[in-house]
């Protein structure tokens, strides 16, 4: 399997509900590291995964409605704990959609996986990874 990986960062502001979070049910900022690996069996046609410039361009435009957010005030997300492992995920289907609109070009229909991975430190991180085609 060959892959390509991408990164970018956004910044957020969140609370969590729970007992379990301790002092994280406050309100508190995080600055996620993201990074993008696609995958594919076989280059294609031009020995590529996928085009690095638009995928760069894909992750900081799914990033972009993110970005300088509190998720606590996104209606989307009402009710839910947006964890790193949940925001790994939102970030996945998002992309998942961007490939499935082209957005990535013609050497992204090869895709097979896509690993969504949010670097919270230097020491802990979360992610989802799952097929381009089902979503998951």
């Amino acid at each position: 399997m060959y892959s390509v990986t991408v990164r970018d960062h956004v910044m957020i502001a969140h609370s969590f509900t729970g007992e379990v979070f301790g002092p994280a049910q406050r309100l508190h900022g995080a600055t996620y590291v993201v990074d993008l690996e696609l995958s594919r069996p076989d280059l294609d046609a031009d020995g590529l995964v996928v085009d690095i410039g638009r995928a760069t361009s894909a992750l900081h435009a799914v990033l972009a409605d993110l970005n300088y957010r509190n998720l606590d005030d996104v209606p989307e997300f009402a009710g839910q704990n947006t964890s790193t492992e949940f925001l790994a995920r939102v970030v996945f289907d998002r992309l998942v959609g961007a490939i499935g609109r082209g957005e990535l070009g013609s050497q992204a229909s090869g895709l097979e996986r896509i690993r969504v991975t949010l670097h919270e430190s230097h020491v802990a991180s979360a992610a989802f990874e799952g097929r381009v085609s089902a979503s998951g």
